[in-house]
């Protein structure tokens, strides 16, 4: 399997870049979840929803891709 670096934006992830893995048609997932472990015993679930990080100026196809949080 193939993996892209990726930038998440907001929420505790804030300017990370993490390798996210790419599917058969070389995008990452629309939703990505990170699950957090919680001293309570119930674990949090972070979600972040994929977004253009850039755009051509011609076509305005996508050109890359990035992470924001959902919450």
């Amino acid at each position: 399997m193939r993996s892209e670096k990726t930038p998440f934006e907001g929420g505790p992830m804030d300017g990370r870049v993490l390798p996210v893995l790419v599917g058969l048609n070389g995008l990452p997932p629309k939703v990505y979840r990170i699950p957090v472990p919680a001293e309570d015993g119930v674990p949090t679930v972070l979600v972040y929803r994929r977004v253009p990080a850039a755009t051509t100026r011609r076509l305005g196809l996508p050109k890359g891709w990035k992470y924001v949080y959902e919450g």
